[in-house]
Order: structure tokens, then sequence, then C-alpha cells
């Protein structure tokens, strides 16, 4: 097993110990969960949810954004109303996350890779290179047949935003309900559900394909696989499939920031570091240290 050179040495803070990896490590692969979007203030509770749907809570008595959003409404109508406002709020106008600013600069040194369950507009917004990040839950912005009958996703944003002006009583008008070009079914947003997945499109597999490859071409490197904001509700599109890596190159290494700590399988304790600061200060304070402040 090669050492971690930045492990041998004694520090006071996580951000020091997180430079040091960024600059020993020949490969970066970044896996990003929902923490970190919440970490710059894009959550789906409190004021943001609450004024942003105060007639569905009322109705519906929802107790966060994403229950609201997996709830099967009664009608294409009322369901457009909810997710054309949910769009705009969490793609097309959600503003630049600082954190997301500042780890892409820490990763311009690095040959890197991103893969995420996150399905806002967060790395687009930061100006993030789209060949170096997959989209593993799909995106908000596009849409897809609801019975998932041809592989393909589609964009409007001017039609979300009809939807948002002319929706009346939490409804859209008919009229304004997408429906698939192929089968006649109305669309819905390209999300994966656990009950039936999600639409898996030719640039989704062209996304995979670039992932896959990179993981391939740097399979014995040191390589740095680092977790930001990663539960443990789907761990088998980023948990799991990181310690399988780390496990299969003795140099590589596995790190979580979580202000959570999760059980680590004891065969990779040894290649493992857990950090648990807030993540938009780490990020800040290990980009601080890469600039040298």
């Amino acid at each position: 097993m090669t050492k971690w050179n930045a492990l041998q040495k004694e520090r006071t803070t996580e951000a020091s110990l997180l430079a040091d990896l960024f600059q020993e490590a020949d490969a970066i692969v970044v896996g990003i969960g929902a923490g970190m979007s919440a970490a710059d203030g894009f959550t789906y509770i409190g004021s943001r949810f609450e004024d942003a749907f105060p007639d569905f809570i009322e109705k519906y008595q929802f107790l966060d954004m994403l229950q609201a959003s997996l709830f099967h409404f009664p009608s294409w109508e009322e369901y457009w109303a909810f997710q054309s406002r949910f769009i705009a709020l969490n793609y097309l106008d959600q503003p630049v996350g600082q954190s997301y600013v500042e780890l892409l600069e820490m990763l311009k040194t690095k040959p890197y890779h991103i893969i995420t369950t996150n399905a806002d507009n967060a790395f687009w917004v930061a100006g993030y290179d789209k060949e170096k990040v997959y989209h593993i839950q799909g995106e908000y912005g596009l849409f897809q047949c609801s019975q998932h009958c041809h592989p393909k996703t589609y964009q409007d944003d001017a039609l979300v935003r009809k939807m948002i002006a002319e929706q009346k009583d939490m409804k859209v008008p008919y009229e304004l309900i997408p429906f698939c070009p192929e089968c006649g079914a109305p669309l819905e947003i390209n999300k994966r559900n656990a009950e039936k997945g999600m639409v898996e499109s030719a640039d989704f597999f062209e996304q995979k394909a670039r992932y896959d490859a990179f993981l391939e071409e740097h399979k014995n490197d040191k390589v740095l696989f680092l977790e930001i904001g990663v539960g443990f509700t789907t761990p088998q599109f980023i948990k799991t499939p990181f310690q399988k890596c780390v496990q299969a190159n003795p140099n590589a290494l596995f790190v979580s920031m979580n202000h959570k700590h999760y059980r680590i399988p004891l065969a990779l304790r040894e290649q493992t570091v857990q950090l648990s600061e807030n993540i938009a200060s780490l990020i800040h304070g290990t980009y601080q240290e890469l600039k040298g402040e």
C-alpha cells in the first residue's frame, strides 16, 4: 500500500490536510451529493421551500421539497404547476454556489472527473466542463416520456416559464402540458425514480462512458476519491463504487466530507479519511490553503 505523505504530518486543520492531499494526488474523482448544494444555501427546507410553494404546502401538508417533488399529484395540470416552479427554483434560476466555484479552481491543476446524484444547475452556472461531469440521477431541466417509451430527453425552458406565468389555482392550462412525440404520454422531469428508474439518453451514456474511461485510465494511480455531502439514501451510485475502487487500488484514498460519519468497511479503514467540518467552510479553507493565503 502506497503511503500518502500528507497523512504523516501533524496538523491543526482539516483544510490543510485536504490541500496537501489535492497536491499529492495524481488524479481526483469527486462524488457530490445533496449536502454540497445545501451547504451553499440551496436547501429543500425552510423559507426557500415555504416561500416558493405556500399553496402546495397548505393543501398537502408537505414537510420538505424532496417529499413534494416525489408526490403523485392527482393530475398532470397540478404536477406541472408544481414542477415548473421547482425547475425554475432549482435549475433555471438557482444562483451560482461559491463552494462550486472554489472547488473548480481547486481541481483545475489535476486530472479530474465528477459524478453527482444532484440534478440541479450548480455545475453549469459555476462554469464546469460538461465533459467532466456525470449526472447519474438525471437533470431537473430535462423532460422524459412518463412511460419511458424511448431513450431521449427534451428541454424547453420557455415552456417552463410559460407554465409558471399562466398557472392558476395550482394548475397549468391543459394545452401547456408537454406530451411524448412517440407514444403521446405526458412528459415528466428526467429524474431517477426508485420504482421505475429514469430515461437514459444517448447523452447520459456518453457521460457514463467518459467517467468509466477516466476510472480505467487512472485505476493504478494515486487517486483521491473525494466524496462531498453524500448520505446513505442511494449508496449504490457514489459511496459503494468509490469504496470498491479504493479497495481495488492500494494507491488510492477515500476521503469523505460530511458532518455525519458513516460506517467504513474494516478492509478500507487504512485508506479512508473522514472530514466533518462544514462543507462550505472546508472547501473555502482548502481553496485558501492551495492559493497560499
